[in-house]
C-alpha cells in the first residue's frame, strides 16, 4: 500500500507531531508499505545554527528517513506568536504541500494520512485526492478551532463561523478519521465526520524505546541534581493553554521544602513571561526543549511528571506527554478539566493523580502526597507502564490504522 503522510512537523524537529508521524511512518515501512512524507524544512523547536547545512538553503529537497521518502518545501516562516500571521502561514503551507507533491512526484497514493492541526492540511489532502485519487484520512489531535475559541484567542464571530465551516467541510469530505480518544471521536462525528469511518486510535508510544530506567542517571549528573532531590518535571510546549502559572505558584507554595525541585523543560511563546514570573524561586529551573534521548532521561530522573491545561480548555484532549510518562513507569499528576479524557485515562489506569485546573494548592497537595509515599508512586508508575505496553504500543496502534486503511481501499475498489 502507498501511504502519503502530510504533516507540518517531522524530525529533526522535536515535538509530539514530529515523533508520532515518524514512528508511524517507520512502522508502516517495516510492515511493507511504501511511505512518503510531505513536510516543510525543519524550523520548530530547532536552532538554525544546529541544523546540517543542507537544511539552511534551497526551497525544495528530498531525503530518506528510516526507509521513508521525505519531500521538504520552504514555508513562509511567519512568526508563530501572532495568531493571524500563524494562520496565514498554515494556509500557505497547506497549498504548497499539495502543489509541491503534485509537481515533484508522479505517485498515486492509496492513503493520504493528514496530521491536524493545522486543520488546513486537510484541504491539501483533498487537492491531492482530486488529481491522484487515494483516500484521505484525517488524524485529529487538537480540535481546531474549538481549542482557540475556548481560550478566547479568537472572538470575531465572522472568523469563528468561517473556521467552523472549514472544519465541517473537511470532516464531512474526509474518507476516514482517526482520533486519539473517545471524546475527540465523538466531537468530530458531531461536526460532520462519518461515524462508521471514524476510529479511536490512541497516540502511539514506543514502549521499547521508552522504558522504566534508573532514577540516578546521566540527566541528574549532567544538571547536578542530587539523589535526595525530589524532581517534579513538566516537559513540552510552553504556551498559553498549558497554564504553567499554576505550576510556578505551586512551586512558590513549596519553597519551604528544599527537597522538592521543579524542572520546566521546553520552549514556547509564554516562556519569557514565565521566566519573569518564576524569578527569585530557587526551586524552579528552566531548560530548553530536549532531543528524544535526553527527554527519556528526564522522565527517568523525575519523581513525578506533570500535565497541565487551563480550565478554559474544554476539548477532550489527551496530551501525548502522558503516554510517554506512562511508558517510562513514572507517576503523572494532571491539572486540567476533571471531566476530560485525560483524567479519565489516568483514573482508569490508576497511573497518577488528578486535580482541578488552575488550583495551585491542590497541585501542591498531590505533589506532597507522592513525595511522602514512595510506595504509592511506584505502584502508579507500574500501572501506567503495564497499560502502555498492553494498549499503546506501536504494534497495537499501527494495526488499528492498517485495518482502517484496508477497509477504505476496499470501499474505493467497490
Amino acid at each position: 500500500m502507498k501511504v502519503l503522510m502530510l504533516t507540518a512537523y517531522f524530525p529533526p524537529e522535536v515535538g509530539s507531531a514530529a515523533h508520532l508521524f515518524a514512528d508511524l511512518g517507520c512502522e508502516f515501512v517495516r510492515r511493507g508499505h511504501v511511505v512518503t512524507v510531505m513536510t516543510g524544512y525543519p524550523s520548530y523547536n530547532v536552532k538554525p545554527e544546529d541544523l546540517p547545512e543542507h537544511y539552511r538553503s534551497g526551497r525544495y529537497m528530498e531525503e530518506e528517513y528510516g526507509g521513508i521518502r521525505v519531500m521538504r518545501y520552504r514555508t513562509l516562516g511567519l512568526p508563530r506568536g501572532n495568531l493571524y500571521l500563524r494562520g496565514t502561514d498554515q494556509v500557505a503551507s497547506a497549498v504548497l504541500s499539495a502543489l509541491v507533491f503534485l509537481l515533484k512526484s508522479a505517485d498515486r497514493p492509496d492513503i493520504i494520512l493528514v496530521y491536524s492541526p493545522p486543520l488546513f492540511l486537510g484541504l491539501a489532502g483533498m487537492i491531492v485526492r482530486w488529481f491522484r485519487r487515494g483516500m484521505v484520512v484525517i488524524n485529529v489531535q487538537d480540535l481546531f478551532p474549538q481549542s482557540v475559541i475556548d481560550l478566547g484567542l479568537i472572538r470575531r464571530p465572522v472568523l469563528i463561523k468561517t473556521l467552523r465551516a472549514i472544519e465541517s467541510f473537511i470532516y464531512r469530505h474526509a474518507d476516514g478519521m482517526t482520533a486519539h480518544s473517545r471524546g475527540n471521536a465523538e466531537y468530530v462525528v458531531r461536526h460532520g465526520a462519518n461515524a462508521a469511518r471514524t476510529i479511536v486510535a490512541p497516540n502511539v508510544v514506543d514502549t521499547t524505546e521508552i522504558q522504566p530506567g534508573e532514577r540516578d542517571n546521566p540527566f541528574r549528573r549532567r544538571y547536578e541534581i542530587t539523589s535526595d532531590e525530589f524532581v517534579v518535571s513538566f516537559a513540552g510546549v510552553l504556551g498559553y493553554s498549558q497554564d504553567l502559572d499554576t505550576v510556578i505558584e505551586a512551586a512558590r507554595l513549596l519553597l519551604h521544602d528544599t527537597r522538592i525541585k521543579f524542572y520546566i523543560v521546553g520552549d514556547g511563546v509564554e516562556k519569557p513571561r514565565l521566566l519573569s514570573l518564576a524569578r527569585g524561586l530557587a526551586n524552579v529551573r528552566f531548560l530548553p526543549m530536549l532531543q528524544k534521548k535526553e527527554y527519556v532521561e528526564l522522565l527517568h530522573a523525575s519523581d513525578v511528571c506533570l500535565s497541565t491545561l487551563r480550565a478554559s480548555v474544554r476539548t477532550p484532549v489527551v496530551p501525548s506527554k502522558i503516554l510517554s510518562i506512562m511508558a517510562a513507569g513514572r507517576p503523572v499528576v494532571t491539572a486540567m478539566a476533571l471531566d476530560g479524557d485525560a483524567p479519565a485515562l489516568v483514573r482508569e489506569t490508576q497511573c497518577g493523580l488528578c486535580v482541578e485546573p488552575e488550583n495551585p494548592d491542590q497541585l501542591r497537595e498531590a505533589i506532597c502526597r507522592l513525595a511522602g509515599d514512595p510506595a504509592l508512586s511506584a505502584s502508579l508508575g507500574a500501572n501506567g507502564r503495564r497499560y502502555a505496553v498492553d494498549h499503546l504500543s506501536l504494534d497495537v496502534c499501527v494495526s488499528l490504522y492498517e485495518n482502517l486503511f484496508t477497509s477504505l481501499t476496499n470501499i474505493q475498489k467497490d
